[in-house]
This record gives structure tokens, C-alpha cells and sequence, in this order.
């Protein structure tokens, strides 16, 4: 139990920003292309209790962090309504309203390392400062590695039906209904790791090759 409670310390505020800056970034470029859906439902808000879904966000995560000792967690925040017809232009502009969430969590992985550096570079040891660092580093990974896998409803499959012909991007959009379960079961069977982990490498990589410059005034 104080295991969990330490974990969930650590983990509550990088979660929380995580979820509230990712589809706060779907509403304001959905916004920003003609669909003011979002934004009149007041979910162009950072008040992180617009985006928090009791269910997914909560129950969800709690229930299979214990079912499976804590080898499997999975959960989601409350999908942000877009009418992507009210776009000015739906097939174009959705791609971008949907790439909105993953850039939005890969800035904020880099802001969690900057954050780690300055920590290194004024000599904090304060161990629950830096394995918050450490995780908001990897929530945002995650966060941004999951919403790129191509499928509907995930971000990455509003992305490829937006690059796809008119026809295929049809017929790939009735994957849909069934998209969460195939990810879920993916994830189960830890195949998904296979586009999990490399696409977080990546990222990592480009994080670490952005902040290089500070990497070398700390060593």
C-alpha cells in the first residue's frame, strides 16, 4: 500500500498535466481550423476536471494496477467533442487537430527533462523531485508513442485516414467501434511494446538531442 501511495505522489501532477495539455491542444487547433465545438463546451480549459473521466481516467487504471500487481495499467481521459465537418477543411485539418495531442505531450516530455537538468545543475537531491521529473519524462513518452498508433480512435488513426484516399480512409474509418478493444488486447499481450518502445526511443532520442547543448554545460 505505501508503495502505491508513493507512486501515485509521484505520478499524480505529470498525469494530471499530461492528459489536461493534450485535449486542451486538440480543442484550441480545432478551434483554430473553424470547429468551436470544444470550446463552447468549455473544454478548451486547463482545469484538468474538464478532461478527467471518472471511469477511464480513475477506475479503470486503479482496478487493473491491482489485478495484475502492477504490470498492466491502461486508462484514458474524456475525448474531446470535435465535429470535424465544421473544419474548414475536414480531411486536411484533421490531421492536424489530431496530431495536436501527441506534439502537446512530446513538448511537455522535453519541459520534464529541462526541468530534471535544472534540477542537476542546482544540485537538488531530493529524490521525490526527481522521480517526478523522471515521470512526467515517461508519461508524456507514453502518452505520445500510444495516441501515434495508427488506428481509429487513437490519434495516429485520424492521421493516416486523413492521408489515406477518400475511399481507403472509409473503409479504415469502420475499424473504429472495435479499435479500442484491438489496442487494449494488444497491449495485454505486450505486442504492442513492439511500436510502444521504439517510437519512445525515438523520442527520447530527440529530446535528449534538443537539450544536448545543456547536457554538455551540466557535465
Amino acid at each position: 500500500m505505501n508503495d502505491l501511495i508513493q507512486t501515485l505522489a509521484v505520478y499524480a501532477i505529470p498525469v494530471v498535466f499530461a492528459i489536461t495539455l493534450h485535449e486542451s491542444a486538440h480543442a484550441y487547433v480545432a478551434k483554430y481550423f473553424g470547429d468551436d465545438t470544444a470550446y463552447a463546451r468549455g473544454r478548451l480549459s486547463l482545469n484538468p476536471v474538464k478532461h478527467i473521466d471518472p471511469i477511464g481516467t480513475i477506475l479503470i487504471p486503479v482496478v487493473l494496477y491491482f489485478a495484475t500487481s502492477g504490470n498492466f495499467v491502461f486508462g484514458y481521459a474524456k475525448p474531446v467533442p470535435i465535429d470535424f465537418g465544421r473544419l474548414r477543411n475536414p480531411k486536411r485539418d484533421m490531421a492536424w487537430v489530431a496530431l495536436a495531442g501527441p506534439a502537446s505531450n512530446f513538448f511537455m516530455a522535453l519541459g520534464w527533462m529541462l526541468g530534471a537538468y535544472l534540477l542537476a545543475m542546482l544540485q537538488v537531491t531530493e529524490p521525490f523531485f526527481i522521480k517526478m521529473m523522471q515521470a512526467g519524462v515517461l508519461v508524456n513518452l507514453v502518452m505520445f508513442a500510444l495516441n501515434l498508433f495508427p488506428i481509429l480512435p487513437l490519434d495516429g488513426g485520424r492521421i493516416l485516414a486523413s492521408i489515406l484516399p477518400v475511399k481507403q480512409s472509409i473503409q479504415f474509418s469502420k475499424i473504429e467501434p472495435y479499435g479500442f478493444f484491438i489496442v487494449l488486447g494488444l497491449m495485454f499481450l505486450k505486442v504492442f511494446n513492439y511500436w510502444l518502445i521504439p517510437v519512445m526511443v525515438l523520442a527520447q532520442a530527440s529530446l535528449h538531442l534538443v537539450l544536448s547543448p545543456l547536457e554538455m554545460l551540466i557535465r
